[in-house]
């Protein structure tokens, strides 16, 4: 199992090596990884893409994904690519497609057409000031009672 994503993250099964593995007739998050230092980190993978699919087998998993090129590339060769796996507890298609969008945004990876910015701007719902939006704490004399 590997964990993916911000805070505590999704909990994904794998990694596995991509080219040997066969894909379940289920809906799925799928994140395509690599060892980006082999020698120096064995168990450091990086992600290189994340997407959805309704049915992992019709997704063109293991190589006929139409970016299983790009996947290849940057792993070296197809058995450097590693994937892992997470079927969302009653999760629908939008479910998995937010948490792909969530996945992009926080990893970035080269091969994913789409790319998503965490950033947020104040234009979108304004600015606002109130006593819950300061510091937790205060500067207190100990003396003073």
């Amino acid at each position: 199992m590997i964990r993916l994503g911000s805070l505590a993250g999704y909990p994904f099964e794998g990694p596995r090596v991509l080219g040997g593995w066969q894909p379940p007739v289920t809906g799925a998050v799928y994140a395509i990884l690599y060892l980006a230092d082999p020698d120096g980190k064995p168990h450091d993978f990086a992600v290189i893409d994340v997407d959805q699919a309704e049915n992992l087998r019709e997704a063109g998993l293991p190589n006929a994904h139409r970016r299983a090129k790009c996947w290849e590339r940057r792993a070296g060769t197809k058995w450097g690519v590693y994937i892992a796996t997470y079927e969302v507890p009653g999760g629908t298609e939008r479910h998995r497609i937010q948490i792909v969008k969530e996945l992009l945004s926080v990893y970035k990876p080269g091969c994913a057409p789409e790319q998503y910015d965490q950033a947020w701007q104040d234009e979108w719902i304004g600015r606002y000031d109130a006593p819950t939006t300061g510091p937790l704490t205060t500067n207190r004399d100990p003396n003073e009672t």
